[in-house]
């Protein structure tokens, strides 16, 4: 019989895997130790070009040698290697030798004995009898052939070295990023992702008073599965319900529930992705799915339809997928399938979540949707939506509680929503969001550092400081205010929003040769280094000539023009006078003259420096807006409040620099003070 370490294999890419170092350092492993007592082992084959190395002397050699940081490197090997195939027959790739692993592990959980001591043909009977109808294990352990025997006994001492089989399960499926398992390598999510989805999932069963059963009705997903009983499996019994997909995707999920023993059952899917679950029951859902990677926005909505269609009012739902599909706006058929999911009443809860949470993808946003009564006592104009942006907060443990907490409330009636005290999300009239051609965020208040104080309060204040300040200036310059009347002004917008509406164009900055620019003069350059120091950064300026020769296709900025960046942190400014160059990473956003939509170019960048350092998705920041009325006057206020801010920093700078030279002065021996201040003994009674 073929013996395991015969037939596996590795690359050196697969010895630093497994050695836990960079890929380079095995090169030098091998270079150095080639004219050594324990040169590195020689290749034994090739596949596609690539040296191939027996599996068994890597693990010796790095035991010899105490190479790497893997002290387990002999027990953790099969989860790196692939299988050779017998002589005479075509090379498995590394996808077999994963089913087939896992395959085995998993007929190891529900036979509850060891494989090593069965031949191929009593694991094959025993594989046939707990998997008569080919579910999930047969075709995969047939598959290896005569190395069946030898990858079992590996099976064995790997789940020995992970003290169970489960646990060597998931050390297999930590490693899908290898090639040949694309599908479970792009739809992995982070385990901050999957903890939130798994723990929002739990509260919600918690609150059904049943049993807890979850549903996953998406082609070969499990990991949220897996998440629920990680978290919650040994506190309280549950039942989870896979979809009988077919395809290897769905054959790996029920191996996986099979493997940590749990108490799943299948759950029938017709071919247009609809299905029946009765009683009290929490779905759960990642899309796209590792067996439909590539669904799109309108498929994605679909089997989020089809997930509504069959809910009553005793269940509920949490699905995580892209923020594009969820969240960002959305025109044609997509759009009219998402309002139809919002007109449903059963969209409780949407949240946008930051960036990195898809590990294949980590720029692209994802977002939540929770599920659940859809109240339909409650006339449709009067239903609501909880919602809440959190693009920029990391989930850190007290964010992911008090969200749940947040989604949880925004189950109930009236009366619950009431009593809690609401931390990220704000409920949102769904007919609010029905009307919003943008983001189903943009239905959001804006926030600023005078949200919580209102408008006769805030008129108070700024009366009391023109008060004071009156007394150094003149009162001309000063602006007088009154109360507004509530919800006079038009609401918050995003870039994108107001992008695509005209009343904002976007301009990008240009490279510049760091040899054309000077100190001495030309047009104004405006960089980042302006931009996050505006009032220390040093002048760099760059002849016209020079500009209109070497860059034909730059632009100078106009007047009003506002300059951003996105790094190190946002900010911005507005270019009062014009005719500057911006130098990436810095872009302009240029205010329609004809049709401003309510901006004022000093708002919107102030509104895009108060931004959180950690939020470069600048197509989705919001503005506010003024009343068309008040645009003018604010402008003009503004800009003499600016021009009083410009002359107290220059009589500042006077002052510093006055303080200096008494300082340097009189205590060098070069000023002598004419008309010393008095020191005066302070009066009885005052301090």
């Amino acid at each position: 019989m073929e013996t395991f370490t015969e037939t596996l294999r590795m690359t050196l890419s697969d010895v630093a895997s497994l050695a836990q170092v960079q890929r380079p350092v095995v090169s030098m492993w091998r270079k150095r130790s080639s004219g050594g007592p324990l040169p590195f082992p020689v290749s034994t084959a090739q596949a596609n070009g690539v040296e191939l190395f027996d599996a068994d002397q890597v693990t010796a050699w790095l035991q010899a040698t105490g190479r790497g940081n893997n002290p387990e490197a002999r027990n953790d090997v099969a989860v790196f290697a692939r299988l050779a195939a017998p002589r005479g027959e075509q090379p498995r790739d590394s996808r077999q030798t994963f089913e087939g692993l896992t395959a085995l592990l998993a007929l190891k959980v529900i036979t509850g004995q060891a494989l090593a001591q069965s031949s191929a043909a009593e694991l094959l009977d025993a594989v046939d009898e707990a998997d008569p109808d080919d579910v999930f294990l047969y075709s995969e352990l047939e598959a290896l052939g005569s190395a069946l025997s030898g990858l079992a006994s590996f099976a064995d001492r790997l789940a020995d070295s992970a003290f169970s089989a489960p646990a060597a399960f998931e050390k297999l499926l930590a490693h899908r990023f290898k090639e040949g398992l694309r599908e479970q390598s792009d739809t992995a999510l982070t385990e901050e992702a999957l903890k939130l989805v798994g723990a929002t999932a739990m509260e919600l069963a918690s609150t059904l008073d049943s049993r807890l059963l979850f549903v996953d009705s998406t082609p070969g997903g499990s990991d949220v599965m897996l998440s629920i009983i990680e978290q919650f499996g040994e506190s309280r019994p549950i039942t989870l319900l896979a979809a009988d997909h077919h395809g290897s995707a769905s054959r790996l999920a029920r191996r996986r529930l099979a493997v940590h023993g749990t108490d799943s059952k299948p759950v029938k899917v017709d071919a247009k992705g609809a299905f029946t679950v009765n009683g009290p029951a929490v779905h759960v859902a990642q899309y796209p799915a590792p067996g439909d990677r590539a669904l799109d926005t309108t498929g994605i909505l679909n089997s989020v339809e089809n997930i509504v269609l069959q809910m009553h009012d005793s269940q509920r739902a949490v699905v995580i997928a892209p923020a594009r599909v969820l969240c960002d706006a959305l025109d044609g058929e997509a759009g009219n399938l998402r309002s139809d999911l919002l007109r449903s009443g059963r969209v409780r809860a949407i949240v946008r979540l930051q960036q990195g949470l898809l590990r294949a993808k980590p720029r692209e946003p994802q977002a939540l949707w929770v599920l659940g009564p859809s109240f339909a006592d409650v006339p449709i104009a009067q239903r609501w939506t909880s919602v809440a942006d959190l693009s920029t907060t990391p989930l850190t443990l007290d964010v992911s509680q008090d969200l749940i907490s947040d989604v949880v409330a925004s189950m109930g009636d009236r009366a619950t929503i009431r009593a809690h005290s609401f931390r990220f999300t704000r409920l949102v009239q769904t007919r609010v969001l029905l009307a919003s051609r943008g983001s189903l965020g943009s239905g959001l208040p804006a926030r600023s550092s005078t949200a919580a104080a209102g408008g006769a309060e805030s008129a108070l204040r700024v009366e009391e400081l023109v008060r004071l300040l009156s007394a150094g200036t003149s009162a001309s310059a000063l602006p007088g205010v009154q109360p507004a009347a509530p919800g006079a002004g038009p609401r918050a917008a995003s870039i994108q929003e107001l992008l695509t509406a005209g009343n904002l164009k976007y301009v990008k900055g240009i490279r510049l040769q760091e040899t054309d620019l000077n100190r001495r003069g030309g047009s104004r350059i405006l960089g980042r280094e302006e931009l996050v120091n505006p009032h220390d950064a040093r002048q760099r300026f760059i002849t016209l000539l020079d500009f209109a020769a070497k860059y034909p296709a730059g632009h100078l900025t106009e007047p009003g023009d506002i300059v951003f960046c996105t790094s190190p942190k946002p900010a911005a400014m507005v270019d009062a006078e014009g005719g500057a160059v911006v130098v990436f990473p810095a872009r302009i956003l240029r205010i329609d003259r004809g049709d401003p939509g309510g901006l004022v170019p000093d708002v919107v960048a102030a509104d895009i420096s108060s931004r959180p350092a950690a939020d470069k998705s600048w197509r989705n920041w919001r503005s506010r807006r003024a009343p068309e009325v008040q645009r003018q006057p604010l402008s003009h206020a503004l800009a003499r409040l600016q021009h009083e801010q410009a002359e107290a920093r220059q009589r500042l700078n006077r002052l510093e620099e006055l303080a200096t030279l008494i300082t340097d002065g009189v205590a060098g021996g070069s000023l002598t003070l004419t008309d010393p201040i008095s020191i005066a003994a302070p009066t009885e009674g005052t301090a």
